[in-house]
């Protein structure tokens, strides 16, 4: 199996390889991976400025490719041909932090994944809730493997990917995984206003950490009960139990022009 591996705190982050390291015992891995941090950047495709992509090195000694381009930016640059060969399974991550509920919309990582769907490649994205510490990425990786292992034996229908997101504790205190929906997330952003020495305002989106609304079933839920959570995403976000209902709204006097 050859897995693409990317992720959205750079190239040289903890996180990327610990999961390089479990997943070399699966398949052979090639890291395609941001330069810098993305997060929050979400599902983006570069196409107002040029990319560079160069080989540089992981902490460990082994080979990678890093590009000034998104998670998204470097899939797309590995599938189009700058990675030879086919790619049976894009990897993206461990992230540092959770990625759950609204925040798929957000997530570099969960983005990365996205544009492996839309290359028709199994994928899966892997996020650790790890706020403020280092975390314990070995444990995270380790499931990640294995769930690889197993989506390439059973395979994963068209548009889409697995979500997962383990939780920063030892392996002792894990309760065992769930299958679980998208949980509801309710943000306390803040806008943060300020002024450069020339005077001039800039603005900061802050604001505390967002609160998660615990319902069971959820992603979120799970985490804080100490589950592994493994949430299957679609791409289409068609909401079909509204079409019917549009359909009886006057959407041609829309189209009509005024007298």
């Amino acid at each position: 199996m050859h897995i693409l591996l990317t992720n959205d705190d750079g190239v040289l982050a903890p996180g990327l390889l610990a999961l390089k390291t479990a997943l070399d015992a699966v398949g052979r891995v090639t890291v395609f991976a941001p330069d810098h941090n993305w997060s929050a950047a979400g599902h983006t495709k570069t196409m107002h400025k040029p990319l560079r992509a160069d080989r540089v090195t992981l902490p460990n000694g082994d080979a990678a490719f890093s590009s000034t381009g998104a998670p998204s930016d470097c899939v797309a640059l590995a599938v189009l041909g700058l990675v030879p060969g086919p790619i049976d399974l894009v990897v993206s991550g461990i992230n540092r932090g959770p990625n759950v509920g609204h925040d798929i919309t957000y997530s570099g990582t969960v983005a990365a994944a996205m544009e492996g769907v839309i290359s028709e490649i199994p994928s899966l994205a892997v996020s650790l809730d790890v706020r403020h510490t280092d975390g314990a990425y070995a444990i995270a990786a380790t499931f990640a493997a294995r769930l690889a292992k197993l989506i390439n034996e059973h395979g994963l229908p068209p548009n889409t990917f697995l979500n997962v997101n383990v939780p920063d504790r030892p392996a002792a205190e894990i309760q065992g995984v769930q299958v679980t929906r998208l949980g509801r997330r309710i943000y306390r952003d803040a806008l943060v206003a300020r002024q450069d020495p020339r005077g001039r305002d800039y603005y900061w989106i802050g604001g505390e950490w967002p609160e998660s609304v615990l319902e069971e079933g959820t992603d979120m839920w799970a985490l804080a009960h100490g589950y592994i959570s493994v949430t299957p995403i679609h791409l289409d976000m068609t909401a079909y139990d509204l079409l019917d209902a549009i359909r009886t709204w006057p959407l041609e006097s829309c189209s009509t022009p005024e007298d």
